[in-house]
């Protein structure tokens, strides 16, 4: 991991459980972790839910102000430069598509000018949501995203899942989609994930083996 990465994409792409996994396993490997939570739009699914969580791990969590609460306008406050510089591993997770995008938009040019190369930004798709089901969509999509965050993707992620329903036929037959949505972009394709117990029915590479976090209530 370098040392900011910013994870993007629709809304249930399943960005805020690879952002948990990524910040536990950085937090695992004896790195300083910090999880900037930047979900301003979505009050469902939020690393904010994570605090017990992270703590236990030493990972420091910095959460929009009124968080997992019922006011309308969540605000949040960073020196992005700062936490950098203090922690080995800077993630962020970002709001579901453009909306969510334009929060990090503010941050954008004192990270760019601070690290330009020690940035990586994440578009995480998944075939099994609406509106990003093919190439075409989720490429325009992601469009929308780097023009409202003002900034450039740098890898894909194929996160394609129905949560706890996922089998390992979902995963590998959304191999073709996601090496289309790579060459449609001219992104690298970073790696396919896995549910971890799910792993050894595989032989595909370019896996990342994860737990699944984030569960809708029926799953809990």
């Amino acid at each position: 991991m370098k040392k900011i990465t910013i994870i993007t994409g629709h809304y249930g792409s399943g960005k805020t459980n690879l952002s948990v996994n990524l910040a536990v396993r950085a937090a695992e490997e004896g790195k300083k972790v910090a999880v900037v939570d930047l979900d301003l739009v979505n009050p469902y699914f939020r690393t904010a839910d994570f605090k017990e969580l992270f703590e236990q791990k030493g990972i420091k969590l910095i959460a929009p102000d009124f968080a997992n609460t019922n006011l309308d306008v969540p605000s949040i406050q960073f020196d992005v430069e700062q936490l950098a510089i203090n922690e080995d591993c800077l993630i962020i997770d970002v709001g579901g598509d453009d909306a969510g995008a334009t929060a990090l938009g503010r941050y954008a040019e004192a990270m760019l000018e601070r690290f330009p190369d020690d940035i990586d930004m994440l578009y995480v798709i998944n075939q099994r949501r609406t509106l990003t089901s093919n190439a075409n969509e989720a490429a325009a999509l992601m469009y929308e995203i780097e023009a409202a965050s003002r900034m450039k993707h740098t890898a894909i992620v194929n996160n394609t899942n129905l949560g706890c329903e996922t089998t390992i036929d979902i995963v590998e037959q959304s191999a073709e989609f996601a090496a289309k949505v790579s060459a449609k972009t001219g992104l690298p394709l970073a790696f396919t994930t896995c549910p971890e117990e799910l792993c050894e029915l595989t032989e595909s590479s370019g896996i990342l083996p994860i737990k699944v976090y984030v569960k809708l209530p029926w799953d809990k």
